[in-house]
């Protein structure tokens, strides 16, 4: 599996256990190989293989500085496409992580892929996100004449702050504090706590809500519960399905590549 780091964040390198200076060339050198003057670097030359055996096309910050070169170039939008077309047969899967951002890197990820996943929070935002998305897919259609449909959104960070849905579970609680439970009476609530019970059934009748609104804009949604166990993974350049895969996050996410991987 190769996995095609497209955002300036870099988050996709750093969890896979590269630092922003591990590398000297990345997908900004890629890119900026169609600009006149500047040198060519395949993909091929910057590929590393990561601690987990997954390869990477790391990303840096410099690639801020592709997105307005790209304005200027012919056939702007397949690049990536292009530049990947030489090295396909050699992976069964190739994931390009895009920004959050609307730009020229997120069209090029999106023209070259033939299955899309769209992303989103539990944020109050992520729905006007899926509107701009729209937009975006149908541009694509009418300027470049391919048709861009999601196969599948994932809400991540689900229940964060909040109950969780039915069926959505948090890491494991404390086993001294479930201990505590069944032989201590529970305290009765405080105004404070009342006030934090009736701001917490707010929440979650918002979850479900905004969760209704997904389904009825994708056909495939899933959700990911919140777990802290993805930061933990992330700082030691692990996918959560090395880290902690029977974590409720590790486990969401191999329920989810179950799915993708009947998709080839």
């Amino acid at each position: 599996m190769l996995v095609v780091d497209c955002d300036p964040q870099a988050n996709a390198t750093v969890g896979l256990g590269f630092g922003p200076q591990a590398v000297s060339c990345n997908m900004y050198d890629v890119f900026m190989s169609r600009a006149e003057g500047s040198p060519a670097t395949p993909i091929q030359e910057i590929i590393r293989k990561t601690p987990s055996g997954i390869d990477l096309a790391p990303s840096h910050l410099d690639l801020v500085g592709a997105e307005p070169a790209l304005y200027m170039m012919e056939n702007r939008a397949g690049i990536l496409a292009e530049m990947l077309s030489g090295i396909r047969d050699q992976y069964d899967y190739i994931l390009v992580d895009t920004p959050p951002s609307m730009g020229q890197l997120v069209i090029n990820g999106l023209y070259a892929a033939d299955y899309i996943i769209v992303t989103l929070d539990s944020g109050t935002f992520a729905l006007e996100g899926v509107s701009t998305l729209s937009k975006i897919f149908g541009d694509i259609k009418d300027d470049l004449g391919k048709e861009v449909l999601p196969a599948m959104a994932i809400l991540t960070r689900w229940g964060e702050g909040a109950v969780c849905p039915e069926g959505e579970t948090a890491e494991p609680q404390d086993l001294l504090y479930r201990i505590r439970n069944l032989f201590y009476k529970k305290p009765s609530l405080t105004p404070a706590g009342i006030k934090a019970a009736e701001e917490q059934k707010t929440e979650h009748e918002r979850l479900l809500s905004m969760l209704s609104e997904i389904q009825r804009l994708f056909r495939t949604v899933y959700t990911v519960p919140y777990s802290p166990l993805v930061y933990e993974s992330q700082k030691r350049g692990l996918p959560i399905s090395h880290f902690a895969p029977d974590s409720s996050a590790g486990t969401a996410y191999k329920t989810i590549a179950d799915v993708v991987v009947t998709w080839k």
